[in-house]
């Protein structure tokens, strides 16, 4: 039984209608929080956002129940804890995170956390948990999945997961691209070239949310296939399904926060269907880095460099868009050498590497 630190409240995080309005306090304090432990983390800003750009995400939404707590230590926010319970009909998932401050950790309000987390996703009839947690580079002992790909130190976010009763699954590779360096802007071209060369009978479509009419059905059937052709280990997702409402309620997160995305997608000429697309985004400040969100090529389309093809005009592309922007941020499962081939080509390069953690709790 996890006892709680003296001087420690787990609150649920009020979620205002404005940044601006006078109850966002608390909503303000966590992102101000969460920057702060995220470059604690990796050693920069990159992963930044600003309390308006975040809170559209945490609007209500028919697919998924978002909740989450801030840790208050003796009157001053020190983390957060959050638990994503997916509404997918017949569902047994939930996902969550726990982020403190380093000055606080050991203290046993991480523990704390994790009791709140387990107690609320089995009111919520969950019985399997995941997430995920970045561990920098460290000496010592490593883990090593059950797929044989990857590692990551036994680090104090390791031990953690390990103390509650987590396996890890899925050892995730995140690499960032210099998107000037190393002769970069020309080896991207030459790499676009090759790789519309090598995909005769598809083109390359392109836009910036809201998705146009006419490619919504297209993109929205990619979008569900995330959780069915992408690597996942012994993970669990439920399938989706994706209409265009469910579309339009993801685009407006992005929208609402003024991020910019860009969709570049391969479409088969023949067909007129979309067969495989890439992501980057970006958030009101153009100058900051860049993530690149989901990729796909659908599995029966593979094998025509469309991967390449997707990412390369992508990234040409977003010269225009965010001429300013120096870094882009991807991540992927170590077991996805195609996707890593295509990265490393490009000149990607690994930064950190992501354990994806589960347990199945047990019935009580």
């Amino acid at each position: 039984m996890s006892t709680s630190p003296a001087g420690l409240e787990l609150r649920p995080l009020h979620i205002p209608a404005s940044i601006d309005d006078p109850d966002a306090a608390d909503f303000r304090e966590m992102v101000r929080v969460r920057n702060i432990v995220y470059a604690q983390i990796s050693g920069n800003d990159d992963d930044s956002m600003t309390a308006a750009e975040i809170l559209p995400a945490y609007a209500p939404t028919p697919t998924e129940r978002r909740l989450v707590w801030i840790a208050v230590l003796d009157g001053a926010v020190v983390g957060r804890a959050g638990l994503d319970v997916p509404l997918e009909e017949g569902s047994r998932v939930a996902f969550f995170l726990i982020e403190l401050l380093s000055e606080v950790r050991g203290r046993g309000i991480g523990s704390a956390a994790y009791a709140l987390v387990e107690r609320t996703a089995r009111e919520n009839g969950r019985s399997v948990l995941q997430s995920w947690a970045e561990h920098p580079a460290a000496d010592g002992p490593r883990l090593e999945p059950p797929t044989g790909f990857g590692s990551i130190p036994e680090d104090h976010a390791a031990r953690f997961y390990l103390r509650h009763g987590y396996a890890l699954e899925q050892v995730e590779r995140h690499s960032v691209l210099d998107v000037a360096a190393g002769g970069a802007p020309a080896r991207i071209d030459a790499l676009l070239e090759e790789a519309v060369a090598a995909s005769s009978g598809y083109r390359v479509v392109q836009w910036q949310l809201p998705t146009p009419p006419e490619f919504v059905d297209g993109y929205a059937w990619m979008k569900s296939r995330m959780v069915t052709d992408a690597p996942a280990a012994a993970l669990e997702f439920d399938e989706e399904t994706w209409d265009e409402a469910r579309l339009r309620r993801h685009e407006k997160v992005y929208l609402d926060a003024g991020r910019t995305m860009l969709v570049t997608a391969a479409q088969h000429v023949d067909s007129g269907e979309l067969v495989a697309f890439n992501e980057l985004v970006i958030g009101r400040d153009r100058t900051e880095a860049t993530h690149q969100e989901d990729t796909l090529v659908l599995k029966e389309h593979r094998g025509h460099r469309l991967g390449m093809l997707v990412k390369c005009a992508g990234l040409v592309a977003w010269r225009d868009i965010a001429p300013a922007s120096a870094r882009v941020h991807t991540y992927n499962a170590e077991e996805n050498r195609p996707m890593l081939d295509i990265n490393e080509t490009i000149g990607f390069a690994p930064v950190a590497y992501n354990g994806a953690w589960k347990k199945v709790l047990d019935v009580r």
